[in-house]
């Protein structure tokens, strides 16, 4: 047990550097990829129930277990080889249920195209990470929309994998991704998805009701370290976290809305049609495009603070382990 718990925290460890350094490659075999053509070949064969609600749950329970069983019997047959295959593969699966630098580098591709003056390549880029219709937004609209997806995921592709995979390593990782890769593909209050969608819906959002709080709290910190308005994050988080139909995102949202002294969400529009949504945060300056890299820096200080506390958390286990 107490080499299990070593070996683990090296490989969580070293996932995180891979994916600082490598991101997620063009071209390169990625697991949301494979959970993704999981969930669009599910969809095809349950979306025709009649029962849509019972559908969907069958998918999601499909899809769970399918991706979360494929990869814990894959790290048992590692482990039985040698400790190194284990670490090898454990580290290749963090890598990839984490989501710094992608993000990172998707929305610097809205930043470099808005300091350009290329409002058509920044609304195309920024579509890319988005959900909502990208078409007619200004540039102040884009900037939004970059900054709003880099406080939402620093969360989702970043706080929570970490937070599951310290807990129960790899696999616990790639059962979080699955459920969110789910919940992005089939989540959405539309005519659609409203039923056979609810409950990958509802699942994501109970599983990321602890990482968004504690999210919110280490970008709070984050936004002091780096010199960032965090006492105004704070006020902003109380006053407005509940601004947003998830009960999650508005978390993270509130706290980057304070930081920086910007006005975040207010309506959008999704599949053509508008959506009315309150706003986080006070217009205390108007947003510009440096704001996606002032929340580029809260999100790498609170993804570094999330794997100092998965560390801690391995630790306890490790004491745990020797007792």
């Amino acid at each position: 047990m107490v080499n299990y718990v070593i070996s683990s925290t090296i490989a969580l460890c070293a996932g995180f550097a891979l994916d600082a350094v490598l991101g997620d490659p063009q071209g390169w075999p990625h697991l949301v990829r494979a959970f993704g053509a999981l969930i669009s070949a599910l969809e095809r064969l349950l979306y025709p129930l009649n029962n849509k609600r019972v559908g969907g749950a069958i998918l999601a329970a499909a899809v769970l277990v399918i991706c979360t069983a494929i990869p814990a019997l894959l790290l048992w047959a590692a482990w039985t080889l040698s400790p190194w295959a284990y670490m090898t593969l454990e580290a290749l699966l963090c890598w990839q249920c984490i989501a710094v630098k992608s993000l990172k580098s998707e929305s610097r591709r809205v930043y470099t195209a808005l300091e350009r003056g290329d409002l058509e390549g920044a609304r195309y880029a920024v579509s890319r990470i988005v959900g909502r219709d990208t078409d007619a937004l200004d540039s102040a609209g884009v900037t939004r929309a970059a900054v709003e997806t880099i406080a939402e995921n620093t969360s989702d592709g970043v706080a929570a994998p970490l937070m599951f995979m310290a807990i129960g390593g790899a696999a616990l990782g790639c059962f979080y991704k699955a459920a969110n890769t789910m919940d992005s593909m089939i989540g959405y209050k539309n005519e659609r998805y409203l039923d056979f969608g609810r409950f990958a819906a509802r699942l994501d959002d109970a599983l990321n009701f602890l990482p968004s709080r504690l999210c919110a709290m280490l970008m709070i910190a984050a936004a002091g370290i780096l010199g960032l308005d965090s006492g105004n994050a704070a006020r902003i988080r109380r006053r407005d976290r509940r601004n947003h139909a998830s009960p999650n995102s508005a978390q993270t949202e509130s706290v980057v809305a304070g930081a920086l002294r910007v006005q975040l969400a207010g309506s959008a529009s999704y599949f053509g049609k508008t959506l009315e949504k309150p706003y986080i945060g006070d217009a205390m300056r108007p947003v510009e495009p440096r704001d996606i890299l002032r929340a580029h820096a809260m999100l790498t200080l609170a993804a570094i603070q999330m794997l100092a506390l998965a560390v801690l958390i391995r630790g306890a286990y490790y004491v745990i382990a020797t007792l």
